[in-house]
């Protein structure tokens, strides 16, 4: 079955209208050269290349790609959200160039990695960077810029149907100027295997304690609620129904209602730059040793003022060496253009995230320059 899943996958990723052009998934033909960046050379990408994952980072992937293609007009690139789990397998089956993922490389797939690649393991850099936003739906009270404060156990208690109604004690004595009804509070969440739903219940794994007690993982860990396939699905299904509440990419939050999460003493709505408070504070992950990883350790217990922790980190999947050489020099071209200053801008103008860090930015390339083209 996981087999045949992933075929459909690939096939899909095949039939793309920006793919028109490919004679099979995988065929890189062109000349080498760098992406559109400041360091940039002067040559260009051809071809046609695939990437496939994190639908979180949908939006800012297709502003990536036009602006890309201005200085690589003959670059075809087509990426698929098909979800970072199943971008992460189709990428470790040979079929992609890159994969995105909302979560690193476990051991596991790190280790299979080396089938894939021509010498070494892939190696998984922070690409975008956005606030997940605990999105919901309530008549009179929900809309863009609304918000409803939320401590971490009361978080949990929801997504874990602890709390039931809209007009609960714990929801009502944090938001004493809101008129809060006696609704049903249904929870959406992901039913794909997903890095937002990780990111997510890292976060709540941390604050909420005792409330909350299964694991973090990619899959969602209970039966509460409504499942929904992929962020746009879960966006969908909060938006359609009153009383809905579930947790999804900012940039897909539009005019619905979103919480603002309780650091220290104080509540702070998501912003990108709250977003980018808390990863620029928090230390890379010590057990991501294998070469050109830069796996961030998210500080979801920070006290720090203004900063949102309810954050994904998501990551380009990449090999340091490439069977195919072409493939390798689009890679590297593309990841360059994508950590560019001029990259994370174009993502924080098309998708509402935070662009990296000049620190950040350094760890990061080091990784890009050290994959092999020839």
């Amino acid at each position: 079955m996981r087999k045949n899943a992933l075929t459909r996958i690939v096939a899909v990723g095949c039939g793309l209208t920006v793919m028109a052009a490919l004679a099979a998934c995988g065929d890189n033909t062109g000349n080498s050269g760098a992406g559109s960046s400041s360091n940039a050379s002067t040559s260009t990408i051809s071809g046609s290349f695939q990437g496939a994952g994190s639908s979180a980072q949908e939006s800012a992937v297709e502003a990536w790609i036009a602006s890309y293609q201005k200085t690589n007009p003959d670059a075809n690139i087509a990426y698929n959200p098909t979800g970072s789990g199943a971008g992460v397998a189709t990428f470790l089956t040979g079929a992609t160039a890159w994969a995105g993922s909302d979560a690193a490389l476990s051991a596991d797939e790190v280790k299979q990695s080396s089938s894939v690649c021509a010498a070494g393991t892939a190696f998984d850099i922070p690409v975008y960077i956005s606030p997940i936003a605990i999105v919901f739906n309530l008549k009179g009270i929900s809309g863009q810029g609304k918000h409803l404060n939320l401590d971490g156990p009361t978080i949990a208690k929801i997504f874990d149907g602890k709390i039931t109604k809209w007009n609960d004690p714990a929801i009502a004595s944090q938001n004493a100027d809101v008129q809060l009804p006696d609704t049903a509070i249904t929870v959406v969440h992901r039913s794909d295997k997903s890095g937002t739903t990780k990111n997510f219940l890292s976060y709540v794994k941390d604050v909420a304690g005792s409330d909350w007690s299964y694991e973090v993982g990619e899959n969602w860990p209970n039966q509460v609620g409504q499942a929904a396939k992929g962020t746009d699905g879960v966006i969908s299904n909060v938006s359609q129904a009153d009383g809905t509440i579930g947790y999804a990419d900012a940039s897909k939050a539009g005019d619905l209602g979103t919480a603002a999460v309780k650091v220290g003493d104080d509540y702070v709505p998501y912003s990108a730059e709250a977003a980018a408070k808390v990863v620029d504070a928090s230390p890379l992950d010590s057990t991501a040793t294998q070469a050109n990883r830069v796996v961030v350790k998210l500080d979801h217990t920070t006290t720090e003022a203004g900063a949102y922790p309810v954050v994904l980190v998501s990551y380009d999947i990449a090999c340091p060496a490439y069977k195919d050489a072409k493939t390798a020099q689009f890679v590297k071209s593309w990841l360059t253009y994508v950590v560019s200053a001029d990259g994370q801008q174009v993502a924080a103008d098309a998708a509402g995230s935070a662009p990296l860090s000049d620190s950040m930015r350094q760890k990061v390339t080091a990784s890009i320059d050290a994959i092999a083209t020839k």
